[in-house]
């Protein structure tokens, strides 16, 4: 398969941005991935790029958005940070990913087991992973149950699991209400912004 060109970037709408992702995660899962050349991908994007998704996703390393949505070389932007959550630098990053680079679609792809979410849970201290923590600390708070506080922590899967989803949910009403370019852009049509979910179990990303 060939690296993304401005034509075929062209021809993309949001809804089949997001179809060439589900359609690429199911490959993954079936362990029949498409037949790419990556050495002539990295030719054909040396002058330029024309990716149609944008992902922000955890820096878990079981996590490879490229690889679970059995994409290659120009086809996402890949944006990772611990608990993929949202700041001003990642916000400007998705910015330049969908005015300026062209992308259809952002995804705010969670996963289950996430080590930034047990951290958040557990109210964990450790240098900058402290601050760090304190950004996905309000998806904690938004869970209301277990009201059990013995309950409340690492130890609980299906409670972190629980905050995982409340984190990607409550990072979309981020970036609307933190990027009027963004949300101006859902507005019209030029782009779609959609939560998910990976299992790092079986490999399957549930869509929002």
């Amino acid at each position: 398969m060939k690296a993304h060109t401005k034509e075929t970037q062209a021809t993309m709408t949001p809804k089949k941005a997001l179809d060439f992702l589900k359609e690429g995660n199911q490959r993954f899962q079936n362990n029949l991935k498409i037949n790419r050349n990556l050495l002539e991908q990295v030719n054909d994007t040396s002058e330029g790029q024309f990716p149609f998704a944008t992902i922000l996703s955890c820096i878990d390393s079981r996590v490879s958005a490229e690889l679970i949505f059995d994409q290659g070389f120009g086809d996402v932007f890949s944006v990772r940070i611990a608990g993929n959550f949202v700041n001003e630098d990642i916000l400007g990053s998705m910015e330049f990913a969908c005015k300026l680079a062209g992308t259809k679609v952002i995804v705010v792809l969670g996963h289950t087991a996430c080590g930034a979410i047990k951290g958040a849970c557990d109210d964990a201290k450790l240098g900058n992973l402290t601050a760090l923590i304190s950004k996905i600390k309000p998806a904690v708070k938004a869970v209301i149950e277990p009201k059990d506080p013995s309950l409340r922590n690492s130890s609980n899967m299906d409670f972190v699991n629980e905050v995982s989803d409340k984190n990607v949910h409550m990072t979309i009403d981020n970036i609307r209400v933190q990027s009027p370019v963004l949300k101006e852009m859902e507005d019209n049509g030029e782009i779609a912004i959609v939560g998910a979910m990976y299992d790092i179990t079986d490999g399957l990303v549930t869509f929002y």
